[in-house]
């Protein structure tokens, strides 16, 4: 990375695409990309277990028991590149071209601030961190522990990969090309699934490494990504000059607002992480295959999420840089579109879980009590699909408006006020069964508080644009 990108003036005396082309072709056209490569990820994801269960059950156990850890690492991740799209969209549709380039290098000194304290705490913290979510006694206990620290240290120690592949693909959508961002990805994917029958059961003379082979496998994925996504900045993104003098030179200023709506959602995705790592507390204490159908449930609902999250992705942006462009008219026709298509794709992943949960189950070698208690995990916790449609498309029109506090209060009261208090209270007096229900009444929740806080907004922010 350095100062030798040429002729970086042209791009700023035309005016970029979020502001001229028409909104619905402009979300299809940024969005698209994205929700196709959100796709591949989620089938990896998919694949990714499908081959672990092939060890056994508890290396299926010990990946939901690592899920959480995963989670707080991408909420860091992902947060801070939510807080550098944000401010450099805006910057853009601005016309504010040396703070684009202040977004863009300071956001990677972050990141690599980031990967830096994660990587240290990972060697003190990950043993620890999975003994708590097992119960003494507990079938396998032993393997499920050694599998779970094994797959988990491998991925903390070298998450440099996944953390600066999801900044320079933010920088990527910050600027309208998300193409490159669907090839990045899906490229790490593809790899990652090639991987990860080689690794795992040592085909083609490689050696058989078991559940540490699904963690090389994930972290070379995302080793090659990083770098593609990185080329694609330097060779294709040219209203951005990356550059190491800058990227170790940050402005306090810069950091100061990328925080402003990166803590919160740091804070809000990592509220995700513990709630995760709480229901698996709950939950274990009934089974661990129970804790088996929990991770399972989150790679499956990965298929049908991940795609809305690249909407989300394609839609930041285009709020951002119209707001910079106080262009009233073109935020609220993205909105609307988005709120469509969401919700859409929702209620189809909500009749898929609730025709075929079992033969969904047997893709993870289930057993027959796992599909037992799948079933109607499944079956119950979909009913909210539709529900969080709406409020994916919220989340993204806050954070687009520097509101980021907002979506922090929307996530907290969902996860940690509602969805724990209310799972904790129906296994005590219902059962295992009855602790799916807390889903859809969290969801509930959160699009009650998110319509109440986007009345707000529109009155503050939108209306007299």
């Amino acid at each position: 990375m350095s100062e030798t990108k040429v002729d970086n003036q042209e791009p700023q005396v035309q005016e970029n695409k979020m502001g001229v082309m028409p909104v619905k072709k402009l979300i299809v056209t940024m969005s698209l990309p994205m929700m196709l490569s959100m796709l591949v990820q989620a089938l990896y994801n998919i694949v990714d277990s499908i081959f672990v269960s092939r060890i056994n059950e508890s290396a299926l156990s010990a990946t939901s028991l690592a899920f959480p850890a995963q989670m707080l690492m991408i909420a860091i991740g992902a947060g801070t590149g939510v807080g550098i799209n944000a401010i450099l969209s805006k910057s853009l549709g601005a016309k504010k071209f040396n703070d684009v380039n202040k977004a863009a290098n300071t956001g990677l000194f972050l990141i690599f601030i980031s990967y830096i304290v994660l990587m240290v705490l990972s060697l003190f913290a990950v043993k620890p961190f999975v003994a708590s979510q097992i119960k003494e006694g507990t079938e396998n206990a032993a393997l499920i522990m050694q599998y779970s620290t094994d797959y988990l240290s491998i991925c903390y120690i070298l998450s440099f990969g996944i953390f600066f592949e999801m900044t320079f693909e933010r920088l990527l959508q910050s600027t309208g090309k998300t193409f490159y961002t669907m090839i990045t990805q899906s490229v790490g994917a593809v790899i990652n699934m090639i991987l990860d029958p080689i690794l795992i059961f040592g085909l083609l003379g490689a050696p058989k490494l078991g559940i540490k082979g699904a963690a090389i496998a994930t972290v070379v994925g995302q080793t090659v990504a990083m770098a593609m996504a990185l080329y694609f900045n330097i060779k294709k993104n040219h209203e951005i000059t990356l550059s190491l003098g800058k990227i170790f030179r940050p402005d306090i200023k810069t950091i100061k607002n990328i925080y402003i709506i990166a803590v919160p959602t740091i804070i809000m995705q990592a509220i995700g992480s513990v709630m995760t790592f709480a229901m698996n507390k709950i939950i274990a204490p009934f089974s661990m295959t129970a804790v088996a159908v929990f991770g399972v449930y989150f790679k499956l609902n990965s298929f049908i999420f991940m795609p809305i999250f690249g909407l989300n992705n394609g839609l930041i942006p285009i709020i951002a840089y119209n707001y910079g462009a106080r262009n009233k008219k073109r935020i609220t026709e993205g909105m609307k579109f988005s709120l469509v298509i969401s919700v859409s794709l929702m209620v189809i992943g909500m009749l898929i879980f609730f025709a075929v949960p079992d033969k969904l189950l047997m893709l993870f070698n289930a057993s027959p009590q796992m599909i037992d208690i799948g079933s109607k995990a499944l079956r119950t916790i979909a009913i909210h699909f539709p529900i969080a449609g709406c409020c994916i498309i919220f989340m993204a029109t806050f954070q687009a408006f520097g509101e980021g506090f907002v979506s922090l209060i929307v996530s907290l009261a969902r996860q940690l006020c509602v969805l724990v208090p209310a799972a904790y209270i129906l296994s005590r007096i219902a059962g295992l069964d009855a602790v799916w229900f807390a889903f859809p009444i969290a969801e509930l929740s959160s699009v009650i508080i998110s319509g109440l806080f986007f009345r707000n907004l529109y009155i503050k922010k939108i209306k007299n644009l």
